[in-house]
């Protein structure tokens, strides 16, 4: 009994032995093995945060006393916020929240030191931008812990516990509530979508490959413009129907208002398909064999969702990452959906948006076609 059982391990142990030396025999098997998990730990470390560091901030001092200037010389003192905007009157607090020139703004009343002079509550308003609810909220409370120990500082300098205190009125824009499925639901229809679009567009050509008829295909008298077209349509359409399958969730199951326009949401979901089908088609040029399309694809969609601030602002990331997202088609995808369904943005408001997602889409679906010709098997 013994004796079998030890032959059984030892065959057990030589099957195992071998199957590890298939997995680490190949150079590509051990690079895909190890590299995503480094890359992807990397990413999270410097993408993935809430931490609030220099975060900008405007300020409508209307009071513009000694106690508003006390006040604000508090909040500015403390490392987490940066002043990067003073605002002279409130018709420009909608430019700089909606350009994330500024994470929130400090509004003083003209009233402030009048009603802390006479014992009374003295509001300040932070108006905050509620498309990144967490960051937003974790501003919000930071001023309100400020406020709260500038009110002690003030109350013992003054010896009195019935001095004129001041409070936090918290407002988000584009998000009331700071609602967090309001702020991350608009950013699906272009996520969700770019997944599925982009491992179809992958598999495309790969799977042809794979099976031998896209040699076939290449001989006949379809150029490679004709064959790019081909391949391109039904990928665009079916990202198309996925996001409008999305759309309707958001807007009717979930309920979340549309404050923009539809056709304009459709426009920049269009150009944003266009660069993902170029990507993807890029990909299974480049791929043999239908795994090597699907390795690829799941390589990249990890680092496309962390740096398409989606999830942490883009601003919060390291500069260099916050270079590396232009090459991102899915951060411009992001920021149209929630620019368009949150804000009501027009197609005037999305161009600079659609630069880089055109930019894309003219690099990858040409060369694309150049590979379907000059791909070496």
């Amino acid at each position: 009994m013994v004796d079998r059982w030890m032959m059984s391990w030892r065959q057990t142990l030589a099957l195992i032995r071998k199957e590890l030396q298939a997995l680490f025999k190949e150079p590509a098997n051990r690079i895909i093995l190890f590299v995503p998990v480094l890359l992807q730990a990397l990413l999270y470390g410097y993408v993935a945060t809430y931490d609030l560091h220099d975060t900008p901030f405007a300020v409508l001092d209307e009071s513009h006393s000694a106690e508003s200037v006390q006040l604000l010389g508090h909040v500015e003192g403390s490392p987490l916020f940066k002043r990067a905007a003073t605002l002279t009157s409130t018709s420009q607090i909608a430019g700089v929240v909606d350009d994330g020139e500024a994470l929130f703004v400090l509004s003083i009343p003209a009233d402030f030191a009048q009603r802390l002079a006479q014992g009374q509550t003295a509001p300040v308003q932070v108006i905050m931008d509620g498309r990144n609810t967490v960051t937003a909220g974790l501003a919000g409370a930071y001023v309100s812990s400020i406020v709260t120990s500038w009110n002690a500082r003030r109350a013992q300098a003054a010896g009195s516990s019935t001095a004129g205190s001041v409070t936090v009125v918290s407002r988000a824009w584009y998000n009331p509530n700071l609602d967090s499925r309001w702020s991350l639901m608009p950013t699906l229809v272009a996520s969700l979508s770019l997944t599925q679009t982009l491992l179809l567009a992958a598999l495309s050509v790969a799977r042809e490959r794979e099976q031998g008829t896209f040699d076939q295909l290449l001989v006949t008298p379809l150029s490679p413009a004709q064959i790019l077209v081909g391949k391109a349509v039904p990928a665009v359409l079916i990202g198309l129907l996925q996001s409008s399958v999305i759309l309707v969730i958001i807007r009717f199951w979930f309920g979340i208002p549309m404050a923009g326009s539809v056709a304009v949401l459709y426009a920049g979901l269009l150009v944003f398909t266009l660069a993902a089908v170029g990507l993807g088609l890029s990909i299974s040029a480049l791929s043999l064999t239908m795994q090597q399309a699907m390795l690829y694809t799941f390589l990249l969609i990890m680092p496309l969702m962390l740096l398409s601030g989606m999830i942490t602002p883009v601003r919060n990331m390291p500069e260099v990452l916050q270079l590396a997202t232009y090459a991102n088609p899915l951060r411009f995808g992001v920021l149209i959906a929630r620019e368009v369904y949150l804000e009501g943005a027009g197609l005037a408001d999305i161009a600079p948006a659609l630069v880089p997602l055109v930019v894309t889409a003219a690099i990858t679906l040409p060369l694309a076609g150049w590979l379907f010709r000059n791909r070496l098997s």
